[in-house]
């Protein structure tokens, strides 16, 4: 069987490598191109978008497709809704990987909100720790009275708030770590996408140990969809697929 597997997670990256390893199927890695060097899963690989809907839907048919795993992060919700509607116009059966989101838990102070907008429509602070990726960070460009720490892969791109410094970084951070930055740049915010996972999840340790806030900007609509939250439960599906 050949499978489109969308990536550009650690999920995606040990799906592939397994995938890889297994007789009967043949991988092609699909990453969207938007950082610089990313981390290559094992197999074929393609970077860049299909152009759109239809495009991805024609290009599943001339690969021969058997099997689409959306394993892309869990806001990348216009790839998602695309591949959902190539792989039933296709006839192609379609698998949605996701990591399950965060929980609060003791001692935590989160305020949940349903988009970037009004994240930064009403902070609960004046240094901001942002980690939200480079997307939706033009929504904090109209402040200048707060102070913004931006972490992200690559060098964000203007519109960016006056008062910015960024700092790169790639997970997975330490708790110690994530402290210690909190620390030296006092933030007395974090703002954050229920990506969920341990990659990043350090932040929130570490918020939670300096009493710091979070804004936690909820996810978009699950697809409708047959979902997997892990590596294992991905697998199981794909041999039921190769085994029909």
């Amino acid at each position: 069987m050949r499978v489109l597997l969308l990536g550009g997670t650690g999920e995606a990256r040990r799906l592939a490598g397994l995938l890889a390893a297994r007789p009967g199927f043949d991988v092609v890695s699909s990453l969207a191109g938007r950082v610089a060097d990313p981390a290559l899963p094992p197999g074929r690989t393609r970077i860049g978008g299909f152009g759109g809907a239809a495009a991805l839907a024609a290009w599943l048919a001339a690969e021969r497709i058997g099997a689409v795993v959306d394993a892309t992060h869990p806001f990348a919700s216009a790839v998602t809704a695309s591949a959902a509607a190539a792989a039933g116009d296709a006839g192609v059966p379609l698998l949605v990987l996701r990591r399950p989101g965060w929980t609060e838990g003791p001692g935590d102070d989160w305020r949940r909100v349903p988009s970037v907008a009004e994240a930064a429509a009403d902070l609960p602070g004046e240094r901001v720790f942002l980690t939200i990726g480079r997307g939706g960070l033009a929504a904090f460009a109209g402040d200048a009275h707060r102070r913004y720490l931006v972490r992200s892969v690559d060098p964000p791109e203007p519109p960016l708030p006056p008062r910015t410094h960024v700092v790169l970084g790639r997970g997975p951070f330490t708790v110690d770590g994530e402290a210690a930055l909190m620390r030296e740049h006092a933030v007395d915010v974090l703002v954050t996408k229920d990506s969920g996972g341990a990659m990043t999840a350090a932040k929130l340790v570490a918020a939670r140990r300096l009493a710091v806030p979070v804004v936690m900007i909820d996810r978009p609509p699950a697809p409708d969809a047959p979902t997997v939250p892990d590596v294992q439960g991905a697998l199981a599906w794909l041999d039921a697929r190769a085994g029909a």
